[in-house]
This record gives structure tokens, C-alpha cells and sequence, in this order.
């Protein structure tokens, strides 16, 4: 792939730059604002192009998108495979370009990475020229925002086949958000027949890290500082091992989930698996006395409660509820309400009352996956019609909760037509993630949108890819579980599997939470 690099300004297309910035809408957003500013920029080195009236056909869509300035570069391609070559050239309001021509627009590091920084909270020109059988098409420009809000270090996922009926090969990665380097955490092929899930850290922070391992090798490993432990977590007092966790902010508590689990296979297409909880109560765990604190309130034979979350304060628990049905039977009426009651982290003791925060069974709605924002205003959670596993759902969208006014809206700025399911916050809240099944419908891809100090949210982007076409195309695993970490994840790959073999695991003990 021939590809090139030019910051020279010549003035010969500065009217057709100042018509594109005038056609943009002075009151769509601050940054649309930004972006009306008179931008110049020279043509394409493509003079003969024919000119077009439409924006370009590519993949991923980044067209208009909102992003950090330490993003990784936002490779793209031709939708069409029919298209030979494309020429790409990216200006800002001073002339100044960097231009690339292949088989797809692929952007030099060091060369993006100044280019952003040097337009944070402004708007970058892109033009993009496509050939196909020597005859070249210049379609429409489009904007670039530059958020002078910074992305976190990185994000931890897990891969995994797209079914879920079998693990093969999956396991837990991180990726670098600044580059394309991704790194294996741990991996399934450490121990036979091991399944890794249910990763979490304690406010992006990876020194605070708690990751299940299911199989005959099967712990909890937890991580604080340089404390390491694999727990053996199962108790005569609970359903099971730890399941889903969230971290108290303090670092002294966790809370978990306990399941009774089985899946379920659709013969429909749009809904392939079901993972119905039989049972599930919530305890939360202190790591410095290895104590599993138990609460009635949390445990109730007659309803199912799951996916704990604590608020930023540490003051509140808030967790996923419904009334308990008969599974298989009934498991398209259970429909989970979103719950919160009290906790004090002096004591380890929970409050007196169970609060509802949002009947969606009410309204024939189910949530899943609440996440409160770092700042205490918000939960982004997942509704659906019916159950808690969502992902499979194509009706599953998220939803923003207002914890001062109690307003709950659907997220319309980055729903699909598709499956949106599991999110996370960055640090500083201004971003999210999340996974979404919008370009085929089969494989969950992440995404990330910015939300602004006024509560409005951008136009998602897909994580960028060295060759997304390629990547993308080809890659048989579905992402998961997205969260946001600050800083690397350190954990030595070998050394845990040769812990894992090994017998030694930390018994935990259960007991009241009053007492």
C-alpha cells in the first residue's frame, strides 16, 4: 500500500471548504459550533474526480463522530469490496493535512496522535475520494470532533464464540485505546475445560481485580495490591461460587451474585441462548476477614436477585430483582426491576428497606446490568422484555436513569435496531462503552460514546482496528464484558496456571451481616 504524508497548504479549494462548513448546523451541539469555523483545506491528490453528493460509503461509519484526542488512529475502509483504492485527506481550519492513499485509509501514529492533540475540543475535515476500474469518485466531506476529553489507559474484555454452547479457546484481554496493542490477561487453554468470566476492577482500577475461573481448577482470584488469593468461594450457606461482582470504592468490600444457572437454546435465530438463573441471591464479601456477609433482605426464596452494584458513596447496593417463576415454564414473564437498599461500610450492616428505583415489569420491561456513573447522578442499565441475559435480545436497549429527578429515557443517540447490551463508565465519566450486535447481528463489537457536562451524548464509534475490514471480517470471537482500565493490567499468565493446578485455595466463610 502506497501511503503518504503532506502538511502543505495551497489556497485553490478554499471556497468549496468554507460551503461544506457553512452547510453544517449552527445549533446541533457546542461542537457543531466548534466546526463552523472557516476551515482550509487543499483538494485530494485525485484532481480528475468526479464530484459526488453524498458522504462516503465506509466501514466502520466514523462519519461525524465525536472522539478523544488520544485515540488510537480511526483506520477505515470502503464499504464496497468492489472499491480498488481510496484517497483520504484529513485538514484542519489552518490548512495544515495529512493525507494517505491504499487499499484503505490507514494514518501514521505519531502523525495522528499530533494532529488530535493539537485540535482538542475542535473539528477535523475529512475528504475521501474512492476508485473503482480507474474512475475516481470525491464524495461530500465529513467532520471529525476532537473531545479534549481524554479516554482511559485502556479497556479488559473477554473473547469468546459468539454460541456460548461451547468455550473452545476464550479468555480475558486488554487493550491499549492509544494503539492497536492488545495482550492476553489469562486464557481458557491455561487449565483444560477451564471457563474465565466475570472480571471486574474497583473504579477502573486493575490493582483491584477480581476474576472467576470456573472447572475442575476452578477459584476466585482476587487481587489487592500486592495481596493475591484464589478463593475456594462456595459455602453450605449459599447457591453457589461468587458470580457477577462490583467492587465497593473503598477496596474493602465486594459484592457478588450467587446463581443456580442453566442454559437454554432457541431454534429462532435472533435469540440463540438463554442463561436462566433457577435461584440467585446477593452477598457481599470483605477480602480482610475472608466473611461473606448474608442479608435476608437480599435472599428471598420467593424472587431472584442479581447483577449487584454500589453506589460511588459506598452508601447503597443497588441490584437487579424479580418475582421468582417456574424455569422453563414461565421464563418469558420474568421481568426484573431495578432495587437499591442501604449499606454501611463502618458496620457491614444493609438497611432496613428494599427501595424500587424503576418498575420496568410494570411496563413489560426487564433490566439488566446497572452501572452508576463515578459522580452519583446516573444509572445506565440494560432493558429488555424479558430475563436478565440480554445479549441475545434484539430488543435490548440502554437506558439512563436520573437519580435526582428519577427520569428514566432510553439512550436513542446510540441504540440500533440490534442487541445493546453490557456498558461501563470511564473514570471521569465522560465516556462509556458498551457492546452492540448492530453490524451483522451475530458478533458483539464494542463501542464508545462521550457524554458532555449537559448530558449529551455523541454518535458511537467502534474500536479502531489496524485493518477493521480485515479484523473485523475475519474474527470468529465476541466481545464482552467490556470495562475501562486505567494503567496495565500485571498478572503473570504462567505462573496462574501453574497456581490454578495446584489444590491451595482460601476457604471463605458465610454469616449475617447483623451479627
Amino acid at each position: 500500500m502506497i501511503q503518504t504524508v503532506d502538511h502543505r497548504f495551497h489556497d485553490n479549494d478554499m471556497n468549496r471548504c468554507r460551503e461544506w462548513w457553512k452547510s453544517i448546523s449552527v445549533g446541533a451541539s457546542i461542537w457543531m459550533l466548534l466546526a463552523g469555523l472557516l476551515l482550509g483545506c487543499r483538494k485530494p491528490s485525485v484532481p480528475a474526480a468526479e464530484e459526488v453528493a453524498e458522504l462516503p460509503p465506509i466501514f466502520p461509519d466514523y462519519i461525524g463522530v465525536t472522539i478523544p484526542y488520544n485515540i488510537a488512529p480511526l483506520h477505515f475502509a470502503p464499504a464496497d469490496e468492489a472499491v480498488e483504492r481510496m484517497d483520504v485527506v484529513i485538514c484542519d481550519r489552518a490548512g495544515e493535512r495529512m493525507h494517505v492513499q491504499g487499499s484503505f485509509a490507514r494514518f501514521p501514529l505519531k502523525e495522528w496522535q499530533r494532529m488530535l492533540a493539537a485540535h482538542q475540543g475542535d473539528s477535523l475535515q475529512v475528504t475521501v475520494s474512492l476508485s473503482q476500474g480507474g474512475r475516481w469518485l470525491r464524495y461530500q466531506p465529513f467532520s471529525l470532533h476532537v473531545s479534549p476529553d481524554a479516554i482511559d489507559y485502556g479497556i479488559a474484555y473477554r473473547k469468546i464464540a459468539p454460541g456460548y454452547e461451547v468455550y473452545s479457546k476464550m479468555g480475558i484481554y486488554e487493550r491499549e485505546l492509544s494503539t492497536f496493542e492488545e495482550r492476553a490477561v489469562v486464557e481458557n487453554t491455561l487449565v483444560r475445560g477451564m471457563c474465565v468470566n466475570c472480571h471486574a476492577f474497583n473504579r477502573t482500577d486493575p490493582a483491584h481485580m477480581s476474576l472467576h475461573m470456573r472447572g475442575d481448577h476452578g477459584a476466585t482470584y482476587l487481587r489487592q495490591g500486592e495481596s493475591e488469593e484464589l478463593l475456594d468461594t462456595k459455602t453450605p450457606q449459599t447457591l453457589s461460587t461468587f458470580t457477577y461482582p462490583y467492587w465497593h470504592p473503598s477496596g474493602d468490600y465486594i459484592a457478588y451474585s450467587v446463581n443456580q444457572t442453566r442454559q437454554g437454546f432457541h431454534t429462532l435465530s435472533e435469540k440463540r441462548v438463554e442463561v436462566l438463573d433457577l435461584e440467585s441471591d446477593l452477598v457481599v464479601y470483605h477480602p480482610e476477614t475472608h466473611r461473606v456477609l448474608l442479608c435476608d433482605r437480599l435472599s428471598r426464596a420467593e424472587s431472584f436477585e442479581t447483577f449487584p452494584a454500589f453506589s460511588p458513596d459506598g452508601s447503597r447496593l443497588y441490584f437487579c430483582t424479580a418475582e421468582a417463576r417456574e424455569i422453563p415454564r414461565d421464563y418469558q414473564e420474568i421481568r426484573y426491576d431495578l432495587c437499591a437498599i442501604d449499606f454501611d461500610p463502618a458496620t457491614g450492616r444493609f438497611g432496613d428497606r428494599v427501595d424500587t428505583l424503576v418498575r420496568a415489569s410494570a411496563q413489560g420491561k426487564s433490566v439488566s446490568f446497572p452501572r452508576p456513573s463515578y459522580d452519583g447522578k446516573q444509572i445506565m442499565f440494560t432493558l429488555s422484555d424479558y430475563g436478565n441475559f440480554s445479549i441475545w435480545h434484539k430488543e435490548a436497549d440502554l437506558a439512563l436513569l436520573d437519580l435526582e429527578s428519577g427520569e428514566v429515557r432510553l439512550l436513542d443517540e446510540v441504540n440500533s435496531a440490534d442487541t445493546e447490551s453490557f456498558h461501563n463508565w470511564s473514570e471521569q465519566g465522560r465516556w462509556f462503552v458498551f457492546s452492540s450486535r448492530r453490524d451483522d447481528g451475530l458478533y458483539t463489537r464494542l463501542y464508545f460514546a462521550h457524554m458532555d457536562a449537559a448530558g449529551r451524548i455523541s454518535k458511537p464509534f467502534l474500536l479502531p482496528q489496524e485493518d477493521p475490514a480485515a479484523h473485523y471480517g475475519s474474527t470468529t470471537y465476541s466481545y464482552n464484558v467490556p470495562d475501562f482500565i486505567k494503567e496495565p493490567i500485571e498478572l503473570d499468565h504462567q505462573q496462574m496456571g501453574i497456581r490454578l493446578t495446584r489444590p491451595e485455595r482460601v476457604a471463605v466463610e458465610a454469616s449475617p451481616a447483623d451479627r
